[in-house]
């Protein structure tokens, strides 16, 4: 199989497909690969790299998509690349597709078959393409979160980890899942005081068991979500509903009684945002105001720290990459139901119930679709 890789367009994207080692290995499959030039410059990968592991660069995102059978990107693709997908082409990517309309229109007029990264699952329920980038989105979120409480960037002036005879500033985590789990990892290593609000009694137990009592457990009621909030200096929300918009935890009558200065980080922003007041912002301008508390709400959150997140994500990847290559999306998806998960679109037509829901459209099972 031809398999493209073009350079990512969405704002401060750095992240690409495929790694060297990633082309090496698809190579070795006895598949070709096309990589436009550039598309690893943001992870200090170049072309001389990719050539070395058995790639073929292009000088275009153009011709890359024009010989491809089947692109491997990071992003959704943007208006522009929707243009260039066309009928019977594979597209195995992050799509996020719920809460975007343009998106989903794009990519029905294509024609194209695409497969989203966000609900491919594993044996145990769980997702494993969207794990490795929400290890980084979670880890992240404090990080940036921190940023974001400085006076200077509009917040309340607080350090998470306090000083000796000043207390530390209080993180509250809204889901006990993989984001939630990494970001009170980070925020208890600063030495915030944690709580995280979930409504599994069973993971509220092992998140109970692997701090160890350094961060305090909630089962997230109505009343307990909203009495932490107002408390908190710094809220993550970290709630997903697999295929679906994610959905809106507090309300913006809520927000005008946080902390003046509190800072909010929606790492659900890419399936709509778990806050009310949450719309989508870029690395270039990462926050703005509402009601006094900081919100910050990139999409791509992990694309500011591309050399981890690329190799993160293609460990995940590649297995499924080359089960498409090798075998042909349908017989990959046929032999594999966590794989076919992920099957989203199809020839004008959406897959996927939760995706078709959230964007109020019809979907076609896809049983028929594998034979």
């Amino acid at each position: 199989m031809r398999i493209g890789v073009p350079k990512e367009i969405k704002n401060h994207e750095y992240r690409v497909g495929m790694t060297p080692a990633a082309v090496r290995e698809a190579v070795h499959h006895g598949h070709e690969v096309l990589v436009q030039s550039g598309a690893g410059a943001g992870i200090g990968c170049d072309d001389a790299a990719y050539t070395a592991a058995g790639a073929r660069v292009l000088p275009s995102a153009a011709a890359v998509f024009e010989a491809a059978e089947m692109i491997v990107k990071v992003k959704e693709p943007q208006p522009a690349e929707c243009a260039m997908l066309r009928k019977g082409q594979l597209l195995f990517t992050y799509l996020h597709l719920a809460p975007d309309p343009v998106q989903a229109e794009g990519l029905l007029k294509s024609g194209c078959t695409a497969i989203a990264y966000e609900t491919i699952t594993d044996a145990h329920g769980g997702l494993p393409l969207l794990a490795p980038m929400s290890e980084v989105a979670g880890r992240m979120a404090i990080q940036v979160g921190a940023v974001a409480l400085q006076k200077a960037s509009g917040g309340r002036g607080v350090l998470l980890g306090g000083v000796p005879g000043v207390a530390p500033g209080q993180v509250v985590v809204i889901g006990g899942g993989v984001v939630g789990t990494h970001a009170a990892r980070m925020a208890v290593g600063l030495g915030a005081e944690v709580t995280i609000l979930d409504r599994s009694l069973p993971r509220l137990r092992e998140l109970d068991d692997l701090f160890c009592g350094r961060a305090k457990t909630v089962y997230a009621t109505l009343d307990a979500t909203e009495s932490s909030v107002l408390d908190a200096d710094l809220v993550v929300g970290a709630v997903l509903v697999p295929g679906a918009s994610a959905p809106k935890l507090i309300k913006r009558t809520q927000l005008a009684r946080m902390r003046p200065g509190a800072v909010i980080v929606d790492v659900a922003i890419d399936q709509g945002g778990c806050f009310e007041t949450s719309h989508a912002t870029t690395h270039a301008e990462p926050t703005y105001e509402v009601d006094g508390i900081v919100h910050y709400c990139v999409a791509n959150m992990p694309g500011a720290v591309p050399r981890t997140s690329t190799f993160a994500l293609n460990n995940a990847t590649l297995p499924f990459t080359l089960a498409l290559a090798d075998k042909g999306w349908q017989r990959a998806c046929r032999e594999d139901a966590n794989l076919a998960a992920g099957l989203t679109v199809h020839a004008g037509a959406i897959v996927h119930e939760a995706v078709a829901q959230g964007l109020g459209k019809p979907w076609t099972g896809i049983d028929k679709l594998l034979g």
